[in-house]
């Protein structure tokens, strides 16, 4: 069996099982408010520099920095534009000026689902963005897989950290454990899938074309690690925690990229 398929599929399918191994995490303890600043911003932190130190100098060296700054425009774009899709459109943040015009128009309009199933879907799609990024970061490299898909992992188990919190609060602890593992199993199942056929479908790609996809998911990922992950940890910080954690994740993504 070919090699580089094998470092794919061990990768995909590690970073895969996070998602439901950070689900049962959530359901055998509750995790502190502090924990899970630490454990969100960490990811936050890898996430940031791998962006920074993995996936743009890899697509600028097989494309161009204009066509990776394209890509990394258009996964933005792709990202911001499923999150504007469930939540109708309107969005806006506690403390913004427009929050009661935002909130009378859910009133009338509600997001597509409840707080868990509008968290838990937008991951599910965005898991097929981070996919297809691992599938073509093997394509290119087997140590950009490797910490691309190490980062994701680590995101991966710390969302799911986040929707069993939310799912306790929303669900009771009644049907609490039987829908996180549903939402887990989802949301990993997603990752898998788009990271195989990125591998199968993409991989013999001109490299220009890899660099540009590349490029792409570092824009969808970094949106959600700015709007959900740093946010998320410093909601929950004590002392710092989210800010600490977020600099701890970044440095240990710098290394794995010298590594690599």
């Amino acid at each position: 069996m070919d090699n580089q398929f094998l470092i794919i599929l061990a990768v995909a399918g590690t970073a895969a099982l996070a998602s439901p191994a950070g689900g049962l995490i959530a359901i055998l303890t509750r995790p502190s408010s502090l924990f899970l600043s630490v454990a969100v911003g960490f990811a936050g932190g890898i996430l940031l520099g791998t962006f920074g130190f993995e996936m743009l100098p890899q697509a600028i060296s097989h494309a161009s920095v204009a066509v990776a700054v394209a890509g990394f425009l258009v996964g933005l774009a792709l990202t911001y534009g499923l999150d504007l899709f469930v939540n109708r459109g309107a969005m806006a943040g506690s403390a913004a000026d427009q929050k009661r015009t935002v909130d009378a128009f859910h009133r009338r309009r509600p997001p597509l689902g409840g707080e868990v199933t509008v968290l838990a879907s937008a991951t599910s799609a965005e898991e097929l963005i981070e996919g297809v990024t691992i599938g073509v970061s093997a394509a290119i490299s087997p140590g950009a897989a490797f910490v691309v898909g190490l980062s994701i992992l680590v995101d991966n188990v710390s969302e799911a950290l986040s929707i069993g919190e939310l799912l306790r609060k929303e669900e009771g602890e009644k049907h609490y454990r039987r829908e996180i593992m549903k939402w887990t199993g989802i949301i990993g199942l997603s990752l898998f899938v788009s990271a195989m056929a990125g591998w199968f479908l993409l991989r013999d790609l001109p490299q220009p074309v890899l660099g540009f996809l590349l490029a792409t998911g570092a824009g969808g990922m970094f949106y959600l690690t700015v709007t959900d992950l740093v946010p998320e940890a410093q909601r929950h910080h004590y002392e710092g925690s989210g800010g600490l954690a977020i600099a701890a994740g970044f440095i240990v993504s710098l290394v794995l990229a010298q590594a690599g």
